[in-house]
C-alpha cells in the first residue's frame, strides 16, 4: 500500500491506513476517500525559491512537471524545488541525484505549496552517493494548512562515504517526510536531523529506517520539534544492524515540547540488532518548556509570548547548528525564528 499506487490506479483502497502499522498515525485511507483528479500544468510565475540565491544549478518541478532544469552539477550546490500549485487535484514527481566517487555535492530541496491548496502530492526522490563522495541534503517544507503529502527518500551509499540530512518542516494537513538508507557500512557516515514546528490542526510524520548492513558503520540521528494548538507530529525511527554488521556505531535521539493540552506527539524509536560487538542507543523524551526558565525571563521584562519563543528557539538550535553549509544555517535559522515568530538574529 502506498500513496504511489494509489495515483497511479486511481484505487483509493491501495491507500495506507492505521491497520498498516508503519502508518498507524498518518491515516490517508480514513482521510481520503477518492483519488482527486490530476493537476494540469501551471505554466504562471511561481517567484523565487528559498534557495535560489545559494544554488550553482536549479531544478523547478511544477505540479509534477519538470518546467525548468539544468544539469545537476557532479559538485556544488543544488537546488530541488517542488512546487504545488494546484486546487484539490493531485500529482507525482520522481527525480534521482547521483554523485560520484570522491565529489561532493549539496542538495537544498524545497517543498513550496500555492494555489488555492487543498492539494495530493506524491515525490519520490532516489540518492545513490558514490565511494568517497559526500552529499549534504537540506530539505525545506512549506506546504499548505490543507495538504496532504508524502515524500520518500531512498538513500544508497558507497563505502567511505558521507551523507548528512537536515528536514525542517511547519507540516500539513497530513505530511510524512521519510527516508530510506541503504548503509554499507565500510567506514561510510551518516547523519539524519529534522526539525518539526507545528500550530493549528497541522501534522507532520517523520520517519527514517537506516539498515546496516557491513562492518564500520556510523549512524548519528537527532530530530526535535514543538506541537502547539491541535498540532500531531509522528518520530518513527528504526536502525537495523543486520548480522555480520560489526562495530556499528548508532545513536538516535528524538526530543518534543508540547505547549498545548490538545497537542499531540507519537514517537516510536526501535533499534533491531542481529549482530555482536556494536555501539548502539536511542533517547525519546516529550515534556513541557520549563515554567521556572519562563518565570526567569518574564523577571527580566521579556514578555512570556517572547519567552517561550526563546526557549523552544534554543532547544531546536542544536539541530540547526549541525548544518554545515553556512549560507543554508542562517536560512534554517531565519526560517525557525519566522515559524516562532521572532525576528532573525
Amino acid at each position: 500500500m502506498s500513496l504511489a499506487l494509489a495515483l497511479k490506479t486511481g484505487d483509493a483502497s491501495r491507500l495506507p491506513s492505521r491497520r498498516d502499522e508503519d502508518w498507524r498515525w498518518t491515516d490517508l485511507r480514513g482521510l481520503i476517500r477518492t483519488i482527486p483528479a490530476e493537476s494540469p500544468a501551471f505554466l504562471g510565475d511561481v517567484g523565487a525559491g528559498p534557495f535560489d540565491a545559494l544554488a550553482d544549478a536549479t531544478v523547478l518541478i511544477v505540479n509534477g512537471w519538470v518546467r525548468e532544469g539544468e544539469p545537476a552539477p557532479e559538485a556544488g550546490v543544488l537546488a530541488l524545488r517542488f512546487v504545488s500549485h494546484a486546487d484539490a487535484t493531485a500529482h507525482d514527481a520522481e527525480f534521482a541525484v547521483t554523485v560520484a566517487p570522491g565529489q561532493t555535492l549539496t542538495l537544498l530541496e524545497s517543498y513550496e505549496g500555492q494555489g488555492a491548496g487543498g492539494y495530493l502530492a506524491n515525490i519520490g526522490l532516489d540518492l545513490s552517493v558514490g565511494e568517497g563522495a559526500r552529499l549534504e541534503r537540506i530539505v525545506l517544507v512549506d506546504d499548505l494548512a490543507d495538504a496532504v503529502t508524502v515524500s520518500t527518500a531512498d538513500v544508497a551509499l558507497a563505502p567511505g562515504a558521507t551523507y548528512t540530512q537536515t528536514i525542517l518542516t511547519s507540516g500539513a494537513r497530513r505530511q510524512r517526510l521519510e527516508t530510506r538508507v541503504a548503509h554499507p557500512g565500510a567506514h561510510a557516515e551518516l547523519r539524519l536531523d529534522g526539525i518539526y514546528l507545528l500550530d493549528g490542526q497541522r501534522h507532520a510524520d517523520l520517519t527514517t529506517q537506516v539498515t546496516h548492513g557491513g562492518v564500520d558503520g556510523v549512524t548519528s540521528q537527532l530530530t526535535k520539534g514543538m506541537v502547539a494548538d491541535q498540532a500531531r507530529g509522528v518520530f518513527q525511527g528504526r536502525i537495523i544492524v543486520q548480522p555480520g554488521a560489526d562495530q556499528t556505531d548508532a545513536r538516535m535521539g528524538h526530543h518534543a515540547l508540547i505547549l498545548s493540552d490538545r497537542a499531540e506527539v507519537d514517537a516510536k524509536p526501535e533499534l533491531l540488532i542481529f549482530a555482536d560487538d556494536v555501539s548502539c542507543a536511542h533517547g525519546n523524551t516529550i515534556g513541557a518548556l520549563d515554567e521556572q526558565a519562563i518565570f526567569y525571563a518574564r523577571q527580566r521584562g521579556i514578555p512570556e509570548l517572547e519567552a517561550r519563543a526563546m526557549l523552544t528557539e534554543a532547544f531546536v538550535g542544536e539541530v540547526v547548528e549541525r548544518i554545515e553549509h553556512d549560507a543554508t544555517r542562517d536560512v534554517a535559522r531565519a526560517w525557525v525564528a519566522q515559524r516562532l515568530g521572532r525576528s532573525a538574529t
